[in-house]
């Protein structure tokens, strides 16, 4: 397949199916400005991965990566009709932190690397959340509840919850 020509297609009927590992590997974010969007993230306190370049800038989230690509370049890449839309897209990144504390802090500094605050941190019936738009609109979550676990390197444990947030008799 990789010696046909760029823009060459294949069907799917043309390969027997297969299921994907259970697992993501980028979460890719369409910008309007990628040096702009970078550089919130990086004032964030991100470091950008040097295996990036100026229209396709990553950050290593821990095996896996949140790339920066201009909006145009992806809505194109994804053969979309047009590269803007309106309203809520229904898709939210979500950063747990590691106590109560930390949710507003990271709000603040959100904020002060030009991001926009959606909703402070908040007492919510299962911990403190907040959200944060960055510079291009996409929403973030800030949320802290006792139930996550994580590992040694706050590595999310997805199958195991917080056995102390367990109510007697439940």
């Amino acid at each position: 397949m990789l010696k046909k020509s760029v823009g060459q297609q294949f069907t799917a009927t043309e390969f027997p199916p297969v299921s994907p590992r259970q697992r993501m590997h980028l979460v890719l974010l369409g910008v309007t400005d990628v040096p702009r969007s970078a550089a919130f993230y990086e004032t964030l306190g991100w470091r950008r991965s040097v295996t990036g370049h100026d229209g396709f800038v990553k950050f290593d989230l821990g095996g896996y990566a949140l790339c920066l690509l201009s909006r145009s370049d992806f809505a194109a890449d994804a053969l979309m009709p047009a590269a803007e839309g309106a309203g809520f897209s229904g898709v939210g990144l979500v950063y747990l932190a590691e106590s109560p504390e930390e949710v507003p802090g990271i709000l603040a500094r959100a904020e002060q690397a030009g991001g926009t605050i959606v909703k402070p941190a908040t007492r919510t019936p299962y911990g403190i959340a907040g959200y944060f738009k960055d510079p291009d609109g996409h929403l973030f979550e800030v949320d802290y509840e006792e139930i996550w676990v994580f590992d040694e390197e706050h590595k999310l444990v997805v199958d195991q919850i917080n056995p102390r947030t367990i109510e007697p008799g439940g």
